[in-house]
Protein backbone atom coordinates (compact mmCIF):
# COMPACT_ATOMS: atom_id res chain seq x y z
CA UNK A 1 0.00 0.00 0.00
CA UNK A 2 1.12 3.74 -0.78
CA UNK A 3 1.74 5.89 2.27
CA UNK A 4 1.36 9.58 1.85
CA UNK A 5 2.37 11.55 4.15
CA UNK A 6 0.76 15.17 4.66
CA UNK A 7 -0.58 17.94 6.93
CA UNK A 8 -3.87 17.14 8.37
CA UNK A 9 -6.85 18.78 8.26
CA UNK A 10 -9.38 20.00 11.06
CA UNK A 11 -11.49 16.70 10.16
CA UNK A 12 -8.79 14.68 10.77
CA UNK A 13 -9.13 15.45 15.00
CA UNK A 14 -11.01 12.32 15.32
CA UNK A 15 -8.62 9.74 13.47
CA UNK A 16 -5.85 11.16 15.39
CA UNK A 17 -7.18 10.09 18.58
CA UNK A 18 -7.76 6.88 17.46
CA UNK A 19 -4.81 6.47 16.28
CA UNK A 20 -2.80 7.16 19.41
CA UNK A 21 -4.83 5.05 21.20
CA UNK A 22 -4.41 2.00 18.82
CA UNK A 23 -0.63 2.77 18.78
CA UNK A 24 -0.45 2.51 22.61
CA UNK A 25 -2.42 -0.42 22.97
CA UNK A 26 0.02 -2.54 20.09
CA UNK A 27 3.17 -0.73 22.11
CA UNK A 28 2.70 -0.27 25.22
CA UNK A 29 1.42 -3.03 26.87
CA UNK A 30 4.14 -4.30 29.82
CA UNK A 31 3.58 -7.13 32.40
CA UNK A 32 6.23 -6.41 34.16
CA UNK A 33 5.39 -2.44 34.32
CA UNK A 34 1.47 -2.87 35.14
CA UNK A 35 0.69 -1.39 31.63
CA UNK A 36 -2.23 -3.82 30.38
CA UNK A 37 -5.28 -2.61 27.99
CA UNK A 38 -7.42 -1.34 31.15
CA UNK A 39 -4.36 0.84 32.29
CA UNK A 40 -3.61 2.16 28.56
CA UNK A 41 -7.62 2.98 28.03
CA UNK A 42 -7.80 4.87 31.67
CA UNK A 43 -4.52 6.74 30.88
CA UNK A 44 -4.66 7.44 27.00
CA UNK A 45 -8.68 6.39 25.72
CA UNK A 46 -9.29 10.07 26.47
CA UNK A 47 -7.73 11.05 23.39
CA UNK A 48 -10.26 9.08 21.35
CA UNK A 49 -13.15 11.10 23.64
CA UNK A 50 -14.89 14.36 21.95
CA UNK A 51 -12.21 16.21 24.51
CA UNK A 52 -9.72 14.88 23.44
CA UNK A 53 -10.70 14.87 19.71
CA UNK A 54 -11.29 18.75 20.33
CA UNK A 55 -7.65 19.12 21.88
CA UNK A 56 -6.57 17.28 18.57
CA UNK A 57 -8.65 19.74 16.25
CA UNK A 58 -7.53 22.46 18.25
CA UNK A 59 -3.85 21.56 17.61
CA UNK A 60 -4.13 20.74 13.94
CA UNK A 61 -5.85 23.99 13.91
CA UNK A 62 -3.08 26.26 15.16
CA UNK A 63 -0.63 24.06 13.28
CA UNK A 64 -1.99 25.42 10.21
CA UNK A 65 -1.77 28.85 11.32
CA UNK A 66 1.19 28.74 12.95
CA UNK A 67 3.59 26.59 10.90
CA UNK A 68 6.66 28.38 12.56
CA UNK A 69 6.13 27.10 15.74
CA UNK A 70 3.98 23.65 15.05
CA UNK A 71 4.22 20.83 13.32
CA UNK A 72 2.45 17.97 12.23
CA UNK A 73 2.27 15.63 9.53
CA UNK A 74 -0.10 12.34 8.86
CA UNK A 75 0.56 9.16 7.07
CA UNK A 76 -2.65 8.07 5.05
CA UNK A 77 -2.70 4.46 3.46
CA UNK A 78 -5.75 5.35 1.53
CA UNK A 79 -8.58 6.90 3.02
CA UNK A 80 -7.10 5.96 6.36
CA UNK A 81 -4.86 7.51 9.00
CA UNK A 82 -1.87 5.22 10.40
CA UNK A 83 0.37 7.21 11.73
CA UNK A 84 1.71 10.85 12.59
CA UNK A 85 3.98 12.86 13.66
CA UNK A 86 3.82 16.56 15.66
CA UNK A 87 5.98 18.57 17.14
CA UNK A 88 6.60 22.52 18.70
CA UNK A 89 9.39 25.15 18.55
CA UNK A 90 10.17 27.08 21.51
CA UNK A 91 13.92 27.47 22.87
CA UNK A 92 14.31 23.83 21.62
CA UNK A 93 11.58 21.91 19.03
CA UNK A 94 10.13 19.32 21.48
CA UNK A 95 9.59 15.87 18.50
CA UNK A 96 6.21 14.26 19.91
CA UNK A 97 3.73 12.96 19.80
CA UNK A 98 4.97 10.23 17.25
CA UNK A 99 3.03 7.22 16.21
CA UNK A 100 3.32 4.50 13.70
CA UNK A 101 0.68 1.70 13.69
CA UNK A 102 2.68 -1.64 13.02
CA UNK A 103 0.73 -2.50 9.88
CA UNK A 104 2.65 0.56 8.32
CA UNK A 105 6.34 0.21 10.00
CA UNK A 106 9.28 -1.15 8.52
CA UNK A 107 8.40 0.83 4.96
CA UNK A 108 10.49 3.68 5.33
CA UNK A 109 7.58 5.56 6.60
CA UNK A 110 8.77 6.89 9.79
CA UNK A 111 12.18 8.14 7.85
CA UNK A 112 10.40 10.02 5.65
CA UNK A 113 8.34 11.70 7.94
CA UNK A 114 11.51 12.55 10.79
CA UNK A 115 13.04 13.57 7.04
CA UNK A 116 10.23 16.72 6.73
CA UNK A 117 10.84 16.96 10.53
CA UNK A 118 14.08 17.61 10.59
CA UNK A 119 13.99 19.78 8.10
CA UNK A 120 11.00 21.66 10.02
CA UNK A 121 13.18 22.22 12.80
CA UNK A 122 16.45 23.07 11.33
CA UNK A 123 19.64 23.98 13.54
CA UNK A 124 17.20 24.12 16.66
CA UNK A 125 18.26 21.80 19.53
CA UNK A 126 15.86 18.84 19.75
CA UNK A 127 14.40 16.69 22.46
CA UNK A 128 11.65 13.71 23.42
CA UNK A 129 10.80 11.60 25.66
CA UNK A 130 10.26 7.45 24.65
CA UNK A 131 9.79 4.68 26.71
CA UNK A 132 12.65 2.81 27.55
CA UNK A 133 11.47 -0.68 26.99
CA UNK A 134 10.77 0.55 23.33
CA UNK A 135 13.80 -0.60 21.53
CA UNK A 136 12.33 -0.22 18.26
CA UNK A 137 11.93 3.40 18.69
CA UNK A 138 15.49 3.75 20.48
CA UNK A 139 16.48 2.62 17.88
CA UNK A 140 15.29 4.68 15.02
CA UNK A 141 15.66 7.69 17.21
CA UNK A 142 19.33 7.10 17.47
CA UNK A 143 19.69 6.63 13.54
CA UNK A 144 18.35 10.07 13.25
CA UNK A 145 21.21 11.77 15.85
CA UNK A 146 18.86 11.61 18.91
CA UNK A 147 21.54 10.70 22.11
CA UNK A 148 19.91 9.36 25.28
CA UNK A 149 20.70 12.14 27.91
CA UNK A 150 20.70 9.71 30.94
CA UNK A 151 17.35 11.57 32.19
CA UNK A 152 14.44 9.58 33.25
CA UNK A 153 10.47 10.00 34.37
CA UNK A 154 7.69 7.25 35.09
CA UNK A 155 5.18 8.47 33.24
CA UNK A 156 1.58 7.77 35.47
CA UNK A 157 3.56 6.39 37.88
CA UNK A 158 4.19 3.05 35.78
CA UNK A 159 5.58 4.14 32.19
CA UNK A 160 9.31 4.51 32.48
CA UNK A 161 10.47 7.22 29.80
CA UNK A 162 13.70 8.29 28.92
CA UNK A 163 14.92 11.71 27.41
CA UNK A 164 17.05 12.20 24.15
CA UNK A 165 18.23 15.07 22.14
CA UNK A 166 19.61 16.03 19.03
CA UNK A 167 22.08 18.87 19.35
CA UNK A 168 23.63 19.24 15.75
CA UNK A 169 22.04 19.52 12.37
CA UNK A 170 22.14 16.90 9.65
CA UNK A 171 25.79 16.34 9.98
CA UNK A 172 24.60 13.80 12.61
CA UNK A 173 21.21 12.64 10.58
CA UNK A 174 21.73 9.14 9.99
CA UNK A 175 19.24 8.75 8.41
Amino acid sequence: MTHVIEAPHAEDAESLGSVQLRAWLQTYPDEEAGIDERWIREHRGSSATAAGIAQWREFVVAAEQRPDLLFCRVVRSGTEIVGFLCGRRDDVVTLGPMYLLNEAQGEGVGGRMMSEFLAWAGSTPMRLWVTEYNERAIRFYERHGFRATGEREIWRGRLPNVRMIRSSTSSDDLG
